[in-house]
C-alpha cells in the first residue's frame, strides 16, 4: 500500500509534524555549520584580527546569523524575492581566495563596501540569470568550482601546520606533531563519522571532527581550557549587530573582483535550486524559484555587510539532505534558519568556534576544500573529454593558478587588474568562458 504521506513530503509547502520537523531543521544546520563559519574565520585572520579576539568572535557571529537571515528570504521570501524552497544560505567560500587578497590591499571598510556593491549585482543577475546561462556549461562551471578548492588547500595545509602568517610559518613549532596531531584528528573522525554512520552523525561529520580536534588539542597543549572559558564567560549572552563596524569604503579595485566573483556564486545558486528540486520533488527548478533565489542570495549578502557579514550563497550539501531525505519542506530549513539566528545572536557561541586552534581549523578546512575541488572534478566528469575541451582545461588552468602562484609575473600590471589576475579564480573562469565560446566544437 502506498504510503499517503509520501507525496505530501516532496510539496514544499508541507509542513511535517514538530516532532519531525525540528530534527529534520537541526541535521541541516549541523551539515552546514563548520563550513559556514569557516570562512570569517580565515578572512579575520587575513585583515590581523587576533585569534579568538573580539573582532574574530564579532566575524562569526555575523556568520551565522545572517546564514539564517538570508535562509529565511529564501524559505519565505517576499515579492519577488526567494525561492520559497528548502534552501540553505551560509557563508560563500567562492569569494574567500579574493576576499583575502582585498582585505590585505585595501582593508575590511573596503571590503565591506565592495560587497554591498557586488549583492545589489548579483540581486540584478536574477532578472538575466536565464539567459546567460549558456556561458556557463558544466566544463566552465566545473573548472571554477575546481579552482576555488585547488587555491584554498594551501591555506588549510598552513593552517593545519600551525601557522597563517609568515611569522608563525617561520617559527621552530610550524609543522610539529602537536600542530599535525590534532589537524589528523579531525580528518580521521570526520572520515569514519561520514562513511561509518548513517543519519545527522554523517551529516554533521566535520563538525564532530572539529569537536575531536579540540579534544585533542587539549593533550597537546594547543587548548587552554581556562583562557577558554573565561573568554566565553567574558561575552554577553545576547549582542544585536552593529551598523558598519569596520567603516565603508567605495573602491573600485575591491568592487570589481568581489563583483565577478558573484556572477560565479549566482550560477552556484542555480545549480543548487536544481538540486534541491530534483532531488525532493523530481522535477526541474521553475525560472520564478532560479530568479527568487537569485534575488534572496545576492540581498541576503548585501544586508549583511551592512553589518560586517560576508557574502551569502546557497550550500550544495543541504541539496543533498534533501534528496537523502525526500522532505522538501520549506518550513522544515525555516526552522533551520530559526537555529542559525539564535546562535548568531549569542557572542558565546560564536566565541567557542573563533577561540578554535589554527591547527584543528586547519584540518576542517582541508577536508571541506578537498570537497569543493572534488565537487568540480565531479562536474567536469560528465564533459566528454574532446581535444577541444582538454585545450580550454589546460590553458584556462595554467594561466590561473600560475599566476595565482607566481604573482610577481604581473608586478608592473596596474593596481585593480593586477588583483583580478592573481586571484587565481577570475583569470580560470574569464579564459574558460572565452575558449569555449570561441573555439569550435569540433577538431
Amino acid at each position: 500500500m502506498q504510503d499517503p504521506m509520501k507525496g505530501a513530503y516532496s510539496d514544499p509547502n508541507f509542513t511535517p509534524p514538530l516532532s519531525q520537523a525540528v530534527p529534520l531543521g537541526l541535521q541541516h544546520v549541523l551539515a552546514m555549520f563548520a563550513s559556514n563559519v569557516t570562512p570569517s574565520i580565515i578572512i579575520a585572520g587575513a585583515a590581523g584580527f587576533a585569534f579568538g579576539g573580539e573582532d574574530m568572535t564579532y566575524l562569526v557571529q555575523m556568520a551565522m546569523l545572517f546564514a539564517g537571515i538570508a535562509t529565511l528570504f529564501q524559505t519565505i521570501g517576499f515579492g519577488p524575492v526567494g525561492a520559497r524552497l528548502p534552501i540553505m544560505q551560509g557563508t560563500s567560500f567562492a569569494f574567500v581566495t579574493v576576499m583575502i587578497i582585498v582585505v590585505k590591499d585595501y582593508g575590511m571598510g573596503a571590503l565591506m563596501g565592495a560587497i554591498v556593491v557586488a549583492g545589489f549585482f548579483h540581486f540584478l543577475l536574477g532578472t538575466v540569470i536565464g539567459r546567460i546561462r549558456f556561458l556557463f556549461p558544466p566544463l566552465v562551471t566545473g573548472l571554477v568550482i575546481l579552482t576555488i578548492g585547488l587555491s584554498l588547500i594551501p591555506v588549510g595545509i598552513k593552517y593545519a601546520a600551525g601557522g597563517a602568517a609568515k611569522f608563525q610559518m617561520e617559527a621552530e613549532s610550524f609543522g610539529s606533531l602537536a600542530h599535525w596531531f590534532p589537524a589528523l584528528t579531525v580528518i580521521v573522525v570526520a572520515l569514519v563519522m561520514k562513511f561509518y554512520t548513517r543519519g545527522t552523525p554523517s551529516a554533521a561529520a566535520i563538525l564532530i571532527g572539529l569537536i575531536a580536534g579540540y579534544i585533542a588539542g587539549i593533550f597537546t597543549g594547543l587548548v587552554d581550557l581556562g583562557a577558554i572559558g573565561s573568554a566565553i564567560s567574558s561575552k554577553p549572552a545576547i549582542a544585536l549587530p552593529k551598523f558598519m563596524p569596520y567603516g565603508f569604503e567605495f573602491n573600485i579595485a575591491a568592487i570589481l573582483p568581489v563583483a565577478l566573483i558573484a556572477i560565479v556564486s549566482a550560477i552556484e545558486t542555480v545549480g543548487d535550486t536544481n538540486a534541491t528540486t530534483k532531488g525532493g520533488a523530481g522535477r526541474e527548478a521553475t525560472d520564478r524559484e532560479i530568479a527568487g533565489a537569485t534575488f534572496a542570495d545576492g540581498l541576503g549578502s548585501a544586508v549583511a555587510a551592512l553589518f560586517g557579514g560576508l557574502p551569502n550563497t546557497s550550500f550544495s550539501q543541504n541539496a543533498g539532505i534533501v534528496a537523502m531525505t525526500g522532505v522538501m519542506s520549506r518550513h522544515v530549513v525555516t526552522i533551520s534558519a530559526l537555529f542559525l539566528i539564535a546562535s548568531g545572536l549569542s557572542p558565546k557561541v560564536a566565541a567557542i568556534f573563533s577561540s578554535m586552534p589554527l591547527p584543528v581549523l586547519g584540518g576542517g578546512v582541508i577536508v571541506m576544500f578537498g570537497m569543493v575541488a572534488s565537487a568540480g572534478l565531479n562536474m567536469i566528469a560528465d564533459v566528454r573529454m574532446t581535444r577541444r575541451n582538454m585545450i580550454i582545461m589546460a590553458v584556462s588552468l595554467s594561466v590561473g593558478l600560475g599566476l595565482a602562484q607566481v604573482p610577481t609575473a604581473v608586478q608592473y600590471v596596474p593596481g585593480t587588474l593586477k588583483t583580478l589576475l592573481v586571484s587565481g579564480l577570475l583569470p580560470v573562469a574569464f579564459v574558460a568562458i572565452i575558449l569555449n565560446l570561441l573555439l569550435p566544437e569540433h577538431d
